[in-house]
């Protein structure tokens, strides 16, 4: 049965049932019409009992008695108007961070709230067919663009180093493999956020040295912060860490990489290592010029690049793999402007 027809099939069993807003309305009169009966009650078994007036006291009885009454009444029945809602809100926020598993049950009382349900059951679902059909796609696309393009690139550098190409020749070699370069690293950055969305990546969590692999990875970026003569600023104690070695590379790779390439020449990039009670706090600082406040809050979406000057040494996916990486490995990553210039994005994960 097809989406509408069962959204439709539901509105339809309930055709005849009372409406929420009418159940409501009854309850609250029947809680208005208890309330009076009882304060009624009250006061006819005062006056039997006692046989001096005392009207002022009586009223003030009957009044906080209604009050009481009323209290008890209305929070009961705000809860069973409100329970489905605060299920539907949960429901929401969890597809909201990418969880299209969630559904709700629709074994409920209320013609209005099984509507709901069922409507926001079956959006979940084609947004989850919807996920699946993109993720499928990206992922095989991706695939199948790898092979030719380390065909192009294997070709192209051998072209490099022939010696009857012209000199113009061999600015076109240069510029075809820088470009396929580029297209790997973005197929790549692009496979590896398909797997982690779709939970594909292994946990292969091992015990290294967290400190060794911070160095190893601003060594291995020698040749994007020599010619700028960026200067390092390296303080990291010494620390073991249990987790995933081949995804981290690829949170400091991205860290440090950003950092040289936002620092000015002869720039200076401070990397710090700590323990902070049951944490480890890692943070990158650069001497750039910072993160406009607009966009502080888009960094982590997906091709989002702040600075358009930069678009040709990035593919805008490489904090948003080191979110995703750090929320794997239970961390997390925040940004922060510098006063005086710069910016710091520090990294807290288990110790």
């Amino acid at each position: 049965m097809k989406s509408r027809e069962i959204f439709e099939a539901v509105r339809n069993r309930k055709k005849d049932s009372m409406s929420l807003q009418l159940r409501v309305t009854l309850l609250v009169t029947a809680e208005l019409i208890v309330s009076v009966l009882v304060a009624l009650g009250l006061y006819w078994l005062f006056n039997k009992l006692v046989a001096v007036e005392s009207f002022p006291f009586l009223a003030l009885v009957l009044l906080l008695t209604c009050l009481i009454m009323g209290f008890v009444v209305t929070y009961f029945l705000s809860r069973w108007i409100y329970t489905p809602m605060k299920k539907l809100t949960g429901a929401m926020e969890q597809v909201a961070d990418g969880d299209f598993s969630v559904r709700l049950e629709d074994k409920v009382s209320s013609k209005e709230t099984l509507e709901l349900y069922t409507g926001f059951n079956l959006m979940v679902n084609e947004l989850g067919s919807t996920e699946t059909l993109q993720s499928d796609f990206i992922s095989n696309v991706s695939h199948e663009f790898k092979t030719p393009l380390s065909a192009i690139e294997g070709y192209a550098t051998l072209l490099l180093g022939s010696e009857h190409m012209s000199a113009e020749e061999q600015i076109y070699a240069e510029k075809i493999v820088d470009n396929t370069r580029r297209l790997s690293s973005l197929v790549g950055s692009i496979l590896l956020l398909s797997k982690m969305e779709n939970q594909q990546i292994p946990s292969n969590r091992q015990e290294y040295r967290l400190d060794e692999q911070i160095r190893q990875s601003i060594v291995a970026l020698e040749p994007s912060w020599e010619p700028k003569e960026v200067e390092f600023d390296v303080d990291l104690e010494r620390t073991e860490y249990v987790g995933n070695e081949a995804m981290m590379r690829h949170v400091w790779d991205n860290l440090l990489s950003n950092a040289v390439k936002f620092s000015p020449a002869c720039g200076l990039v401070r990397v710090t290592l700590r323990r902070e009670g049951a944490r480890l706090v890692a943070a990158v600082e650069d001497s750039g010029p910072g993160i406009p406040p607009e966009a502080q809050k888009h960094i982590y979406d997906k091709f989002y690049q702040a600075d358009g000057s930069h678009r040709a040494e990035g593919n805008g996916l490489g904090l948003t793999l080191v979110k995703r990486i750090l929320a794997l490995e239970g961390g997390s990553v925040a940004a922060e402007n510098i006063p005086g210039g710069g910016c710091r994005f520090t990294v807290r994960l288990r110790g």
